[in-house]
């Protein structure tokens, strides 16, 4: 999808008490990549739990334009017959990765070093977004990159014909980046080494460990020194997908400021690099119980039960925690307006690039609602005004960002007065049941 077609406002009003279980769809994250390894593997790799969302369906789309067999059997059960390491065909057209950063980042990776052209392209958001922090780094394998300017889709990429292994130091903490770079390893020869200052989400290490390539991870005083040895065989996997921590926020922070509320949260991804925000709101008084831990697919994972916590305070979130929750800033800026005192988000400039600047779009819609925010290009300051503070009567820009119109949607859950978002379509590329999970749990959602 290049275009998310007609607009579709929502509307979210105050409602009552949210009761039942909130079974939220795969991890964005591992979808991508069991797709991507999968087709990267000899043989077939079986997936459970893939979460079914445009960004993810643009990339088995992908997958298939490199001569994978990806192959839906039924509701996030699905088939990847692979082509082996460097046994990508040239895609016939252009590669149309929608809204997904994740997805174009990771992609070309995997073709970097295999001698083929390919041509990408997304929709309006993925095309403001910078792909030099990913370009930079794979031409150092000798791959070539075609973009606009600024380094931005539709770019075309050359992938190397004879690629050589490097050693690259992240500049900043992505786990996109970090990613794309070992894909890229996996077809050069000898020793690839990704040295990352700060741990970012390890699913592609775990991943690739378990497609049965040679990895180590080691800290040394540079960081986090991960080393892959090149062209291996990956073996087939069978891959369950646990739910996705990131849209696991949304009715967990949900439960937290509407008065009343008791949900379960199943089978959440508790992965060290992807928990931040449920750390953070622990540390602000939320009241959230870890039940059943237990490993599914390779990751930790845990059920949640959240209550109503009216109690909750501001804290000043420790910026190192930044890559661990960096998509859930959006939603916690919201439960920090409906706590008491100030919250303050620092070393958060990454979100001014992601699928829209994050920090201005939540800055400018919290305000409308009536919260008073600070911010400045690295911090995100929100002065909470308490359970049910929140005046709301808003319309919030949401810059076809999926989470910043979702986090909108929660905020009108416990506001005084509805609040509206100007174009949730957006939604679907990472939670397609949103809206129907939300209302069957008690919210006030419609469309208009």
């Amino acid at each position: 999808m290049s275009g998310h077609g007609d607009a579709q406002p929502m509307t979210s009003a105050k409602c009552g008490p949210l009761r039942g279980t909130a079974a939220v769809p795969g991890d964005k994250s591992i979808s991508h990549r069991a797709l991507i390894f999968g087709a990267m593997a000899v043989g077939e790799t079986k997936i459970t739990g893939l979460l079914e969302g445009q960004d993810v369906l643009d990339t088995a789309r992908a997958m298939r334009a490199f001569g994978a067999d990806v192959v839906q059997h039924g509701a996030g059960s699905w088939s990847v017959h692979g082509v082996g390491v460097g046994g990508f065909m040239e895609p016939a057209d252009v590669i149309d990765c929608g809204n997904s950063g994740t997805g174009v980042r990771l992609i070309m990776g995997c073709m970097a070093t295999t001698a083929m052209t390919a041509t990408f392209t997304g929709d309006a958001s993925l095309r403001k977004r910078p792909m030099g922090r990913v370009t930079d780094p794979l031409s150092l394998f000798g791959t070539q990159a075609y973009g606009r300017k600024g380094g931005r889709l539709p770019m075309t990429v050359v992938g190397a014909a004879t690629p050589v292994p490097v050693r690259y130091a992240l500049p900043v903490a992505s786990a996109q980046v970090k990613s794309a770079v070992l894909l890229a390893g996996l077809n050069a020869p000898g020793e690839t080494v990704v040295i990352e200052r700060e741990p970012t989400r390890d699913h592609s290490e775990r991943m690739l460990l378990g497609f049965g390539a040679e990895l180590s991870v080691e800290q040394g005083p540079e960081g986090h020194v991960i080393t892959l040895k090149g062209r291996p065989e990956l073996r087939p996997q069978t891959v369950a997908v646990p739910r996705d921590p990131s849209s696991a926020a949304f009715p967990t922070c949900a439960a937290l400021i509407v008065e009343g509320s008791d949900i379960l949260v199943p089978g959440v991804s508790q992965n060290l690099t992807r928990n931040g925000l449920y750390i953070t709101l622990a540390e602000m008084g939320a009241q959230i119980e870890f039940l059943n831990p237990r490993e599914e697919g390779g990751e930790p994972v845990a059920d949640l039960r959240v209550r109503f916590s009216d109690d909750m305070r501001g804290i000043e979130v420790p910026p190192d925690r930044a890559p661990s929750m960096i998509d859930e800033y959006p939603i916690l800026s919201v439960v920090a307006a409906f706590a008491t005192g100030r919250t303050v988000m620092r070393g958060v400039k990454e979100l001014r690039v992601k699928e829209s600047d994050r920090i201005d779009a939540m800055a400018r819609g919290l305000e409308a609602c009536g919260v008073r925010i600070e911010e400045d290009e690295d911090t995100l300051i929100v002065h909470g005004m308490g359970a049910g503070g929140m005046p709301g009567g808003a319309v919030c820009a949401t810059h076809l960002d999926h989470r910043i119109a979702m986090s909108f949607l929660i905020a009108g859950m416990a506001a005084k007065a509805a609040v509206s978002v100007d174009d949730a379509s957006p939604i679907v590329t990472s939670f397609p049941i949103f809206e129907g999970l939300m209302n069957g749990l008690g919210a006030a959602i419609r469309r208009g």
